[in-house]
């Protein structure tokens, strides 16, 4: 090996912590969002995600881990609308008084209505209020444009020197995802109007099922901090007779018991796994949002689509 390609592999060693140090260091809240930050941050930042893969968000507690991965961030990038109710205490025990960038800003809000027994899902319980509003956005992939779009601009403002890039990468990601919209509107079109009613395990899909023509209903609320009571468990079952409700899902963040249970009191069938609010592992069928949005269009298109 000759003297000068030892001295550029020495070069490469070298420059190599020094280039994962000049990194923006950039929180987001969870998977769904880390991944969002990683595709328009690109190889200009480094990410931690605070609530992984197959992850809770609704019940999360930070850990110390968390509180210095915050206290030395430059840019704290979370969902808004209520999701992370333990936030606001972590920023404050950790001290951090950056930039915070909410992805969900701009957003039209869905208001979450009080069901007929008068269960309401609007959580008010401390860490955990959504103030009557659903915080699962993500779920129409036209929100999800306007959180590249958010999360650009605050990358954006933490660190000018990156703006091309970052700009450059958001534009694509967006094409992307204007893609993927389509392609959602086109699968859920297909199916017959009579078989686009689904039940889920809590209320993670309304802004999916406003956006792309399904009717879905659940046993739990938008939190799923929210249990499921014997009348709202005893609707569901009526209401999946009552409209010969084909299919009915789990979700990876959610115990699939009472899902088993109203498929056993019921004709309908477990269509598959859904991914609400959070992504699989890296080796699992939803790792990135887009395929996260993939796997869930499957999921449904086969299990809705009439049977021969």
């Amino acid at each position: 090996m000759n003297r000068l390609l030892v001295a550029s592999l020495l070069a490469i060693l070298a420059a190599g912590p020094a280039l994962a140090a000049d990194r923006l260091p950039v929180i987001a809240s969870f998977s769904i969002l880390g991944d969002m930050v990683a595709r328009v941050g690109g190889d200009r930042i480094a990410v931690t995600t605070l609530v992984g893969p197959d992850g809770d968000a609704h019940v999360y507690e930070p850990t110390p881990d968390d509180v210095k991965a915050v206290a030395g961030a430059k840019l704290l990038v979370v969902n808004g609308l209520g999701f992370e109710g333990w936030m606001d205490r972590l920023a404050e025990a950790s001290g951090y008084k950056g930039p915070v960038t909410v992805a969900s800003n701009g957003v039209a809000p869905r208001e979450m209505a009080e069901e007929e027994d008068g269960h309401d899902h609007a959580e008010a319980d401390g860490d955990h209020d959504h103030h009557g509003v659903d915080p699962h956005a993500w779920q129409d992939v036209a929100n999800a444009v306007i959180y590249v779009k958010n999360i650009a601009a605050g990358l954006d403002a933490a660190d000018p020197e990156g703006k091309a890039t970052y700009d450059a990468n958001a534009s694509a990601y967006v094409a992307e995802l204007e893609a993927l919209d389509a392609e959602a509107r086109t699968a859920m079109a297909a199916l017959p109007a009579d078989r686009r009613k689904i039940i889920t395990s809590h209320d993670a899909f309304g802004y999916f099922g406003a956006a792309y023509g399904l009717e879905l209903l659940a046993p739990e609320g938008v939190s799923t901090e929210s249990e499921a009571s014997a009348a709202d468990v005893a609707r569901i079952i009526r209401q999946i007779r009552e409209d010969a409700i084909p299919a009915i899902f789990v979700e990876n963040i959610k115990d699939r018991r009472l899902i088993d249970q109203i498929a056993a009191e019921t004709d309908a069938v477990v269509g598959g796994e859904l991914y609400t609010d959070a992504l699989s592992a890296k080796n699992g069928p939803a790792p990135t949002y887009v395929d996260m949005i993939r796997h869930n269009i499957g999921t449904l298109t086969e299990a809705l689509a009439p049977k021969p």
